[in-house]
């Protein structure tokens, strides 16, 4: 399996985020998405995830896969949903359509700023240049 971790790293909200401050995503009626488990990992354990380990959390809380079943299939279930390609976070709905940016430590560790933060804008003027500053991706593609 390929390393999928980003380390001193910036991302970007995407050029067509269509807010301008961080958004909570909503929860559906069918249930919680994607996008709000992230955030809500995120926001309530900055600096604790790996890329890596926060797609195979949510993926377990999306999933809703019971601990039981976590404990008895033991990595098989990792290594079941790390057998495809997964997208990295700049493909997230936190940072093309909810306004969060997000960070990267140098251990891959990941936190979330909201576009309108002071961190925000301090990550993204990179004084220093302590660490590599990349968009999120378009929500569309460009009309050229």
């Amino acid at each position: 399996m390929k390393n999928i971790n980003y380390y001193q790293t910036f991302i970007t909200v995407a050029p067509d985020c269509p807010v301008s401050e961080g958004v909570v995503p909503p929860e559906k009626k069918g249930g919680v998405t994607k996008p709000r488990i992230e955030y809500e990992l995120l926001s309530n354990h900055p600096y604790t995830f790996t890329q890596e380990e926060l797609i195979y959390e949510v993926y377990l809380r999306h999933k809703a896969i019971p601990e039981e079943e976590q404990k008895a299939r033991g990595t098989q279930l990792r290594d079941e949903l790390f057998q495809k390609p997964q997208p990295c976070l700049r493909a997230s709905m936190l940072p093309k359509k909810y306004g969060w940016g997000i960070h990267y430590d140098e251990a891959g560790r990941i936190a979330i700023y909201g576009v309108e933060s002071r961190e925000y804008e301090s990550f993204l003027k990179n004084e220093g240049g302590q660490w590599k500053v990349i968009a999120a991706m378009r929500n569309s593609r460009s009309r050229a």
